[in-house]
């Protein structure tokens, strides 16, 4: 995919001077040159004349000099050898000899020495001039180069780093009105991010045309870098105050069609206007952040405010992350793709509904995610260790549906796990058999008849059982009776043998046994500790 920064901006630069310097050791050519020709016309300004090499090169260091008109015979060192230094001290210094001699051997080595033209004497003015045009012209084009890409890193570094980039903006850049515009592709995960990277291309091809040729025929200069493969951070200038609405208005229409993708939309978030360059960080931010709102109505431009608008009132409720837990990893050891994929259409329904921005989404998912992994590990599981590193690239999965793909990922992935630990049958049995033990705990429940109603014979259960649970079938009922008793003892007045009965026990010598054994007291005992404790607590009964 695209990564240099691209940008449509004439350069602020565009109508600086070209500085020239006239070399001849006679005064009287120099003069000459310097007054025949017009050069304010062709956009150059003779800064000064020199009589020899070595004062040509100490005016070209003072006066940054960008073109050297020099005679080729001179006293001292002569134009041959003042080429050689300035190659080799100053190469982007522009160089055309002049020569009374037509002779090809100093043509030849001139030309070796990067001297863009050769010209002979008697010099014909109207040459000289389209020389120097087309010299100027090159000589423009790299400046507003060098500028556009100074201007370019710039501003990328404002986007990147914010205000701890710390550079100011680069002296070529103009203008007495400002604004940031961050544009993105809508729907990227699904529709782009798997496309060839050459055709990608064409895409933001596409993209850069389309924005940047409305805003110039506006008026308005554009400078933009891709900060992402999918964010395109644009700074807008204006040479003239500019009403507000002029720009809101021209912003509602700025964003096309992504042709001749018709199926792509760009959607934008725009910053407030700014007159003061060393605020662009700030307000590339802010523009960033308006995008964010996009998934809550769908609007392709959004304004600085436009926030606040469709946050007011939003207030999200609770997402009952342990339920829908619950529900999954019923779903997930019952290896049932179909409801699998039916809770999370319906988790993110009730995200859409509630208006969760995606950050939000993500948040609430990797606490929903790390539940999961918890309880898949208290039954087993290894191997959970997968999943997003970090959290998902908002750019690339930036709608409900690029999110609800990453869920829908990882859930298959631990479906996979499941089906590979082969622990999803016995997993769900002792479910089954958890749910039937507490309806059934106030009878004399034995593991032959769990097993006998789960249809698998008693050693495989006691052995599923040990395995899930870490305890033998026995002890489990124990403690979940004992349990029950203790909760009856501290919060009603019925007799003990009642109580014993209500939990399961037929024999009320045998369940005061085990209560004592569990608790170290007996049920009497322990009633009356918490009758004690009842009374410290309020002091007033």
């Amino acid at each position: 995919m695209i990564r240099n920064p691209y940008s449509s901006m004439a350069s602020g630069g565009a109508d600086k001077r070209i500085k020239m310097l006239i070399v001849d050791d006679e005064s009287v050519i120099c003069e000459g040159l310097h007054y025949t020709i017009d050069w304010e016309e062709l956009g150059v300004e003779v800064v000064g004349e020199a009589y020899d090499g070595q004062e040509a090169l100490r005016l070209v260091a003072e006066q940054n000099v960008d073109l050297l008109l020099t005679d080729i015979r001179m006293d001292g060192m002569d134009g041959l050898e003042l080429a050689a230094r300035l190659r080799q001290d100053h190469p982007e210094v522009q160089v055309v000899m002049i020569s009374g001699y037509e002779d090809f051997g100093y043509a030849r080595q001139a030309i070796r020495l990067g001297v863009n033209d050769y010209l002979l004497k008697p010099v014909d003015i109207e040459e000289l001039t389209d020389v120097v045009k087309k010299i100027v012209q090159g000589i423009r084009v790299r400046q507003n180069e060098s500028s556009g890409q100074e201007i370019k890193l710039w501003l990328l570094g404002m986007a990147r780093h914010g205000t701890a980039y710390g550079k100011e903006a680069p002296p070529s850049l103009q203008g007495v009105q400002f604004r940031i515009l961050a544009t993105q592709l809508a729907d990227f995960h699904e529709r782009f991010a798997n496309m060839e990277q050459e055709r990608y291309e064409t895409v933001q091809e596409a993209w850069l045309r389309g924005l940047h040729g409305h805003l110039e025929d506006a008026s308005f200069r554009a400078v933009s870098v891709f900060d992402h493969d999918n964010l395109l951070i644009t700074l807008l200038l204006s040479e003239t105050r500019v009403k507000p609405k002029i720009w809101d208005d021209l912003l509602a229409s700025a964003i096309p069609p992504l042709a001749p993708f018709e199926d792509g939309r760009i959607y934008c978030g725009a910053s407030r206007i700014y007159e003061n360059l060393a605020d662009t960080a700030d307000r590339c931010a802010e523009a960033a952040r308006m995008m964010a709102y996009h998934v809550l109505e769908g609007r392709q431009v959004l304004l600085a405010g436009d926030d606040e608008e469709l946050a007011a009132g939003r207030k999200l409720p609770d997402f009952n992350i342990a339920g829908t837990v619950q529900r999954l990893v019923s779903a997930l050891f019952k290896q049932d793709q179909r409801e699998v994929k039916t809770l999370v259409e319906e988790m993110f329904r009730f995200f859409r509904e509630s208006r969760f921005l995606l950050a939000e989404i993500v948040k609430t998912y990797e606490e929903l995610f790390a539940l999961l992994r918890q309880r898949l590990r208290k039954s087993g599981m290894t191997g959970l260790d997968f999943g997003q590193q970090g959290q998902p690239d908002l750019n690339i999965y930036n709608s409900y549906a690029g999110l609800e793909a990453i869920v829908l990922k990882d859930l298959e992935e631990l479906q996979r796990l499941i089906d590979k630990n082969g622990i999803d049958k016995s997993y769900w049995i002792i479910e089954k058999a958890k749910k039937f033990i507490i309806e059934q705990h106030r009878t004399d429940l034995k593991a032959s008849e769990v097993a006998s109603w789960l249809k698998i014979t008693p050693s495989y259960f006691s052995y599923i059982f040990k395995q899930s649970t870490g305890k033998g079938f026995t002890e489990y009922m124990n403690e979940m009776r004992i349990e029950h008793a203790k909760d009856l003892l501290a919060t009603t007045h019925d007799k003990v043998f009642e109580i014993a009965d209500k939990v399961g026990y037929k024999e009320y010598k045998y369940f005061v046994s085990v209560f004592k054994s569990y608790t170290g007291m007996t049920p009497k005992e322990y009633r009356g500790l918490s009758v004690s404790k009842d009374a410290a607590a309020d002091p007033n009964e």
